[in-house]
């Protein structure tokens, strides 16, 4: 009996470890919404670029026209907005349920860990932009969104690293495949992440 009660009260303090040092209220529903997000996104930027040729391989017809760049551009911005917006909502109140203050110090770290990554490659892909490298540009954003991931993951769910090592295999496939980034682009950030969603949920959120 004594043997139970030290196991039981060792798990509490692992526990509440856990909880002191890590974030873990993400949403796996979020993930899932930010998935169906980017596919209609990449659905609608396909009408824009694509139908016309029939299909995914970038074509240089366009690449003089600032108005289609500017669709996407808006585009990509709701997509990345909404993404936000829906996964700050679902993780605050997953972190009501679980009784959690959702702004505290290790979301802040979270969050640190996985702006430096973003930013340079926010950067990186403005110029590409303007260098007229738009073929690289899908890959980029897997890249760096995978190394966020990855740095992000030691402040949440172990999960979330592998995540970011599958975007980055899908980056680097990206770069290594000539005109195939818009479709890595939609398996990363649309099926990956309704995957990764829906595990996260039965796993972490029932």
């Amino acid at each position: 009996m004594k043997e139970n009660n030290i196991h039981s009260e060792l798990a509490s303090i692992r526990s509440l470890m856990e909880r002191s040092s890590k974030f873990l209220s993400l949403s796996g529903l979020s993930g899932v919404m930010a998935g169906i997000y980017a596919l209609i996104g990449a659905f609608i930027g396909y009408r824009i670029v694509y139908e016309k040729y029939g299909s995914l391989v970038i074509s240089d017809s366009y690449t003089d026209q600032p108005m289609v760049y500017n669709q996407l551009f808006l585009i990509a911005g709701v997509i990345l907005l909404l993404s936000v917006l829906t996964c700050i909502r679902l993780s605050i109140r997953q972190a009501k349920k679980k009784g959690e203050n959702f702004w505290n110090p290790v979301s802040r770290r979270l969050l640190s860990s996985m702006a430096i990554p973003l930013i340079t490659g926010g950067v990186f892909i403005i110029i590409l932009l303007l260098r007229t490298e738009y073929d690289l540009i899908a890959s980029a954003c897997l890249l760096f969104y995978g190394l966020s991931l990855i740095s992000a993951s030691q402040y949440t769910f172990s999960d979330v690293k592998w995540l970011g090592f599958c975007q980055i295999i899908l980056g680097l496939l990206a770069a290594l495949i000539p005109g195939s980034g818009p479709l890595f682009w939609v398996i990363g950030f649309g099926l990956l992440h309704i995957i990764y969603g829906s595990v996260m949920h039965f796993k972490y959120n029932r």
